[in-house]
């Protein structure tokens, strides 16, 4: 957002402002499914404009949301690999991550990385890249698509 001048929106913080929770809370308190609505709630409630918005990794889930989103956007899906995932995620339990109990990072990708794909404008893989690569490359990649 910085690089391209616009503003910043982080869905997960965005939520927490708006429910007063931490997103592990709600999780805990309503279940993965009722996260998922209040997720996708919120999202409807975004209408800006030259904005980069964060999503939550739970935001494809849920088809309303995925809709609302790519009505004026560009949508970038930063494909990682599963390994690179796991070694990114160290506090799995607490984060706020929409997952049952029994399930694993691996269960997740899985589940997740058809809708990733599906509903991407853009993808880019950022494995092997540093921040500043990876950075450079979502923005020349997206702004490409842009035109």
């Amino acid at each position: 957002a910085k690089i391209l001048g616009m503003d910043f929106i982080d869905i997960d913080v965005f939520i927490q402002k708006n429910e007063n929770k931490k997103l592990q809370e709600i999780i805990n308190e309503k279940g993965v499914d009722a996260f998922l609505d209040t997720e996708c709630e919120n999202i409807l409630k975004l209408n800006v404009d030259n904005t980069v918005i964060a999503t939550g990794g739970s935001a494809v889930l849920r088809k309303k949301s995925m809709e609302h989103l790519k009505k004026n956007a560009v949508t970038v899906f930063i494909d990682i690999s599963e390994q690179e995932i796991e070694k990114r995620i160290f506090n799995i339990s607490t984060r706020g991550i929409a997952m049952e109990n029994n399930e694993t990072v691996a269960d997740i990708f899985e589940k997740r990385r058809p809708y990733y794909l599906k509903y991407a404008d853009v993808t880019v893989c950022t494995d092997n890249l540093s921040q500043t690569e990876a950075i450079r490359k979502i923005v020349d990649c997206a702004m490409h698509n842009q035109s």
